[in-house]
């Protein structure tokens, strides 16, 4: 499975706002941060204010900030909000059924508990878990956004 640039640019506006809790984040600042094209923000960001997971503020001084505290912001959640197909294999789309295995296939049973394994992974982390130290102040971030050790404890906080 692969996530979508879409996903891993929500994940990391998710990321800079949890590290950046003072004041009022802009595009420009994450953009200059992570070397993303402050276009492809904009729709990021729309979603995430639509989604609840930050509020923006309109005008000069504006920008945004979580809505919520990392710790009550679930990754499992934030992946199955922004991603727009989760459909791992052709036989998943309701438009392209035309799989000449079907329906005697038993891949695609596997495919389902597979994607389920993967969001049910992601469902044992909050915000909290994955957004690192805070950077000293002016540091940039680009091109990685940290690391991710499959090591870490889990936090088993369950979705919600």
């Amino acid at each position: 499975m692969r996530l979508t640039k879409f996903t891993d640019y929500s994940l990391r506006v998710a990321i800079y706002l949890a590290r950046h809790p003072e004041g009022l984040a802009t595009i420009a600042d994450i953009a200059h941060a992570y070397d993303i094209p402050a276009t492809h923000l904009m729709k990021v960001v729309h979603r995430l204010a639509q989604c609840g997971y930050i509020v923006t503020v309109r005008g000069k001084g504006g920008g945004m900030r979580l809505a919520r505290t990392p710790d009550k912001i679930n990754i499992g959640d934030l992946v199955r909000d922004t991603e727009d197909n989760m459909d791992i294999a052709e036989c998943f789309s309701a438009a392209h059924q035309d799989c000449p295995m079907l329906p005697a296939c038993g891949l695609k049973s596997v495919l389902v508990e597979a994607r389920q394994s993967f969001l049910a992974t992601l469902d044992f982390y909050r915000l909290s878990d994955i957004m690192g130290d805070a950077l000293p102040a002016g540091e940039s971030l680009h091109p990685a956004i940290g690391s991710f050790s499959p090591t870490s404890p889990r936090t088993k906080q369950g979705r919600g």
